[in-house]
């Protein structure tokens, strides 16, 4: 069944933009070099590709690491290794074609996710969402999913939220964004655990002749407690705690 899912998710993309209903999109390429990584190696090179826009009936944010080892080999994955997430919503005020919004709630929508990737990885998360509007985000999103694993321990429930932030600094930009999953209980030998994964970046293109929101260079800043659901313990640590630099590009 999992996979069936992600089938339909997969195929509505070009569904969509043969259909013209992309309102939106923006993608980019990440690199990113860090040390001192948990259960993995140490050392990580990793290239990301992240894809998100607005359609007729939600939105979509989709991103995909590449992973490299710098020689050394993982337990699982030799080398490198590959991960990503399939995250369609579906927003109750587009399908209604009016606005389903209180207070500070923005919009209601299903949440969905596909996680995919080499070794034991593969789930489906399927929850609600919210679209909040706080003073000083550019947007805030807070998203709480079930967690269906494939073929192992983990029925557990998640919190997502997920924001960006913008300060203007002199004749650029510094921008906070990221996202936290609290997967807040634990199922047997799956563990709870918390990864907080925001990045603080400058907007470098503005001052070397790029477009607006092109190029950016800062840190990304990596906190797993319980990297991957397994227990830390004083014989195997997996509480990981990493700053890694980036280079972004925006096209």
């Amino acid at each position: 069944m999992k996979r069936l899912l992600i089938a339909l998710l997969a195929s509505y993309a070009p569904f969509a933009a043969a259909n013209d209903v992309v309102q939106w999109q923006d993608n980019s390429l990440t690199y990113l070099y860090g040390d001192d990584f948990k259960v993995n190696p140490e050392i990580q090179q990793t290239l990301t590709f992240e894809h998100v826009s607005g359609w007729s009936v939600g939105d979509l944010f989709m991103f995909v690491d590449f992973t490299k080892y710098n020689g050394e080999e993982d337990f699982l994955n030799g080398k490198s290794a590959y991960y990503g997430e399939f995250s369609p919503r579906f927003s109750f005020s587009k399908m209604l074609g009016e606005p389903v919004e209180m207070g500070v709630v923005k919009d209601v929508l299903l949440a969905t996710t596909v996680e995919f990737g080499e070794g034991d990885v593969e789930s489906f998360l399927i929850g609600a969402g919210i679209d909040l509007a706080i003073p000083g985000f550019d947007f805030f999103q807070l998203n709480m999913y079930r967690r269906f694993p494939d073929g192992r321990d983990g029925d557990t429930w998640q919190i997502t939220p997920a924001w960006k932030v913008t300060w203007p600094v002199g004749d650029s930009n510094i921008v906070f964004d990221g996202f936290i999953d609290w997967v807040v209980d634990s199922d047997g030998s799956y563990e709870k655990n918390f990864h907080f994964n925001p990045q603080l970046k400058y907007d470098l293109g503005k001052q070397v002749g790029m477009r607006d929101s092109a190029l950016y260079v800062g840190i990304e800043y990596d906190y797993w407690k319980n990297k991957y659901g397994i227990k830390s313990s004083s014989g195997f640590n997996t509480n990981q705690n990493v700053t890694s630099l980036l280079v972004k590009y925006h096209f």
